[in-house]
């Protein structure tokens, strides 16, 4: 089966078929930093990085272009509320959402290029509109002519979202001298106080959709395959980049995925809301890897509605892989090789990234090994247990990863050895009772090892003890 992806644009399951074969182009809207990210803003992230993750498991070469938005009216409304110069307060938030992307696994984009880096080639694309007639100048501000494109026979506003141009209104602030209200600006003249750059059309700066159609092309060419991004972005933001890059003569991008988000009590996770999640308080409650685990676990396209309870239910089950691979490392003695997935597997993220039933056979897997182990069956158990870390790791949860093995709970490695020393001296006890036949000793020990989570297994060469898996 070969993967099938929803297209927002076409409302379409559609084969993917890269414009390069063996290569893969995508184009992910990044963050626009001006406060500290919450799970709403990283779930995409994770999101795109799984279905990276799977591109590149089939030995596809992947350029991932993942963008910041370092210029922008909230940005500069934040700093100076904050009385704050507007590039210190953008790179202190950068580095948030940077931080924010590594602890939750996240791998770094192929480029990331900001905005304010890009002027030059914004200015060259705005050029090409103004050429190609769907754009005009007007007390330097730059705006796109979306009357002419519409009436244009190549004109296709509303592709992505399928409304009625009449009914479609940004609501930007914008400057002056625009011929309809449905008008966006590409360029916005320089207001007093504000940061600018020098242009054919007098200083100013971009607006906010012309940078991503700009950098999308300059990194990925004119046509490239994928660009993603939240829901929220379908409309304003999405729609203006496919008019200003088909204004161009721009291709622009073949398949168009979009995110659900991230809801409480069915509201969108937003600042004005009042009720974000902040990646540092979220991180009080659970590891990094449970709450990737858990932000990654429902289908993209899905909203996931977030509670304490579901949270910790994901970590919980999290837990239960990490605990199976480590279960079989102590019990053969040997740490188990990342293999390759199975096909029960493939076919869940083939169709449309279907992470829910791809972690569902995950863990059909950890139950069967689990079942081995018990049944002392230990090359099975390893046979098994690489399938579930190269299963884990395409999502991004390899237990034994680099990123993952030394962040277990507290200091578990210290914790475990300490442990196994307390344990083995109880079965030394248990042994000796045994050899004595003092049965109400030995069966004393069993039974407070049972009450304290422990498994002891009889085995030829002895017993062995585990955690017991959490059901």
């Amino acid at each position: 089966m070969t993967l099938q992806l929803f297209d927002t644009a076409t409302r379409e399951i559609r084969t993917f078929e890269p414009v390069t074969p063996g290569r893969v182009t995508i184009y992910l809207c990044g963050a626009t930093p001006q406060t500290y990210p919450h799970i709403g803003h990283v779930r995409s992230g994770v999101a795109f990085d799984i279905l990276r993750r799977w591109f590149l498991a089939q030995g596809n070469d992947v350029i991932f272009v993942r963008n910041i938005t370092d210029i922008d009216d909230k940005i500069l409304t934040k700093a100076a509320e904050n009385d704050r110069p507007w590039w210190e307060w953008v790179t202190r938030f950068e580095r948030e959402f940077t931080k924010a992307y590594d602890m939750l696994g996240v791998m770094p984009p192929s480029v990331e290029p900001r905005a304010t880096g890009h002027i030059t080639q914004i200015v060259d694309y705005i050029q090409r509109i103004m050429d190609n007639g769907y754009a005009y100048e007007s007390d330097g501000n730059v705006y796109f002519d979306l009357d002419k494109w519409s009436k244009d026979p190549q004109g296709d506003y509303g592709c992505l979202t399928h409304q009625n141009i009449d009914e479609m209104e940004e609501g930007e602030s914008a400057g002056t001298g625009k011929r309809s209200r449905l008008d966006f600006a590409l360029w916005k003249a320089a207001k007093p106080g504000e940061p600018s750059w020098p242009t054919p059309w007098g200083r100013g700066r971009p607006g906010w959709h012309i940078e991503c159609s700009t950098m999308a092309t300059t990194y990925l060419g004119e046509t490239f395959d994928i660009h993603g991004g939240g829901l929220d972005l379908r409309f304003p933001h999405h729609e203006n980049e496919i008019a200003q890059a088909h204004g161009a003569g721009d291709g622009f991008a073949n398949y168009w995925l979009h995110n659900g988000w991230v809801t409480m009590s069915g509201e969108k996770m937003s600042k004005s809301l009042g009720n974000t999640l902040s990646i540092p308080n979220i991180l009080e409650m659970v590891r990094p890897v449970e709450l990737r685990y858990y932000l990654g676990s429902a289908n993209y396209r899905s909203m996931l509605e977030y509670s304490e309870g579901a949270l910790q239910e994901a970590a919980a089950g999290y837990r239960r892989i990490e605990a199976f691979i480590h279960r079989v490392a102590q019990r053969t003695g040997q740490e188990p090789e990342k293999t390759t997935w199975t096909e029960t597997f493939a076919e869940a993220l083939n169709d449309d990234l279907g992470v829910p039933a791809a972690l569902a056979e995950v863990h059909n897997q950890v139950r069967a090994g689990n079942t081995a182990l018990e049944n002392e069956d230990h090359a099975a158990a390893l046979d098994i247990a690489g399938k579930v870390r190269a299963m884990a790791d395409i999502l991004g949860v390899d237990p034994l990863s680099e990123q993952w093995r030394d962040t277990a709970e507290g200091d578990t490695q210290k914790a475990m050895e300490a442990l196994d020393v307390l344990v083995k001296a109880e079965l030394e006890r248990r042994a000796t009772a045994r050899a004595e036949k003092n049965w109400d000793v030995a069966d004393e020990v069993r039974d407070r090892l049972h009450d304290a989570g422990i498994v002891i297994t009889d085995t030829a060469a002895g017993p062995e003890w585990s955690l017991q898996e959490e059901k």
